[in-house]
C-alpha cells in the first residue's frame, strides 16, 4: 500500500504540472494571436516563396545543362 501512496502523489505533481503547462501554451497562443494582428491578419509562418517566371526557369536550366555538359567533358578529357 505504500507504493500506492507514493505513486498517488506522483500522478497529482503530473496532474499540477500539466494544468501549468496548458496555462503556459494558452499564454505563447495569445501572444502569437497578438503577432499575428500586427502582421497584417497574417499568421506567422515560414516566408513565401518567390515565383519565378518561365522565362527566368528556362535560362536557369540551360545553365545547369552547360555546367553538366562541361562536367561530362572533362570527364571525357580525364
Amino acid at each position: 500500500m505504500a507504493n500506492l501512496k507514493g505513486l498517488e502523489s506522483i500522478v497529482s505533481q503530473l496532474r499540477v504540472e500539466r494544468t501549468s503547462l496548458v496555462s503556459q501554451l494558452r499564454h505563447v497562443d495569445a501572444a502569437l494571436s497578438v503577432l499575428g494582428k500586427m502582421n497584417n491578419g497574417a499568421s506567422y509562418t515560414k516566408p513565401r516563396r518567390r515565383r519565378l517566371s518561365v522565362a527566368a526557369r528556362k535560362k536557369i536550366a540551360a545553365a545547369q545543362r552547360a555546367r553538366w555538359a562541361r562536367v561530362k567533358q572533362l570527364k571525357k578529357a580525364a
